[in-house]
């Protein structure tokens, strides 16, 4: 199977980790009769650099003519970074809302999954951590509030905000069909979340999402509003399986799940569109302090990628065994400088992709 892949280096440590996770890739291609044929594409501070944009047509071009995207990270120094002098539209991160929008991306996909290697790192009490716990957050990522209609104006001489959350039935079921269907490769559980005892968008949520399900008998559907969801992370987040949620909610819950992890070096995410296509990125950022010095944690744009092989590709058996190789480094006590603890052997980016590479097979 040819498998065309755009990938975005983009800024700080991008580079480095974005080639750690295509030699992953590469041995997958090699061990299981795939061919991976890459582009790269500049966008964000390195486009700015060339282009004078964080983002050209062309590149949008060369997306959309891939199968997914593989991005590694964007922007640079706030404080200190010429790129951050520019008006808003022109600074790095315009270049990742251009591409998101250009590539029709509404269904976010937030893994947060805590390894039994790491569970030291969990801020979660031991009983709680000792569980594990491996959840997926679907979150809604062009619709509700950050989208709707505002506006700021003046009345009797006071300052009045307003911001339109709105959502309609096909926006709400195209994400929910995507909650179910990804439900369907892990436990066969969705959690829908909302606010459904105030909001009438939540409602309305609630009642789409009862009506997808009847199309999937084998998943668990279960309501939960948004403050016990919430409180139910970090009391209990082995419950979890897919959270399916509208924009806002999902923007907060995941930085919630990701913290009971622990560590967003290891986290993925993957963003897609109505087709199979999908651009795939670590959770955290550029990193720039730590730019060229071989010592970025590399697993979770390694994971990203093994989300591009299941959710894009349809591949679970070379997606597990990405993630398989994941656990066998950690469980033989390899860390990154950003994961290291005691009694482990300290290994810099480079070096963790060719670990995770040989596990592959």
């Amino acid at each position: 199977m040819e498998l065309k892949i755009t990938c975005i280096p983009g800024d700080g440590i991008g580079p480095e980790i974005i080639k750690e996770a295509k030699k992953v890739l590469d041995k997958v291609g090699e061990c299981y009769g795939h061919q991976m044929k890459y582009t790269d594409i500049l966008m964000g501070g390195a486009s700015i650099d060339v282009h004078g944009v964080p983002l050209t047509e062309e590149a949008v071009a060369a997306a959309k003519a891939a199968d997914a995207v593989l991005m590694g990270s964007i922007g640079g120094d706030a404080a200190n970074s010429p790129w951050y002098q520019l008006p808003p539209e022109l600074r790095p991160e315009a270049g990742l809302l251009g591409i998101r929008k250009a590539l029709g991306l509404f269904a976010n996909l937030r893994p947060a999954v805590l390894y039994k290697e790491l569970a030291g790192a969990c801020p979660l009490k031991e009983e709680i951590s000792a569980k594990g716990f491996d959840m997926l957050i679907m979150r809604e990522l062009t619709g509700g509030l950050y989208f709707g209609e505002r506006k700021t104006v003046e009345e009797n001489g006071v300052r009045k905000a307003m911001d339109t959350l709105t959502y309609d039935e096909n926006e709400i079921r195209r994400i929910a069909v995507k909650g179910f269907d990804i439900a369907m490769k892990r436990k066969k559980k969705v959690t829908s979340v909302d606010k459904a005892n105030v909001l009438d968008s939540s409602r309305l949520w609630r009642s789409v999402v009862e009506e997808v399900a009847k199309d999937y008998p084998e998943v668990a559907l279960e309501h939960m509003l948004v403050d016990n969801c919430a409180m139910q992370l970090v009391r209990d987040p082995s419950q979890f399986d897919v959270i399916l949620t509208e924009n806002m909610f999902g923007d907060i819950l995941s930085d919630e799940a990701s913290m009971v992890t622990g560590s967003i070096g290891m986290l993925a995410s993957a963003s897609l569109n109505d087709t199979r296509f999908g651009l795939y990125e670590p959770s955290h950022g550029s990193a720039p302090d730590i730019a060229g010095k071989d010592i970025a944690n590399p697993i979770a744009t390694i994971l990203s990628a093994a989300m591009m092989l299941r959710y894009t590709f349809d591949l679970d058996r070379e997606a597990a065994a990405v993630e398989a190789a994941v656990e066998a480094v950690l469980k033989e006590g390899f860390r990154t400088a950003d994961i290291m603890s005691q009694g482990c052997e300290r290994v810099s980016c480079s070096q963790m992709g060719d670990l995770l590479a040989e596990k592959i097979g």
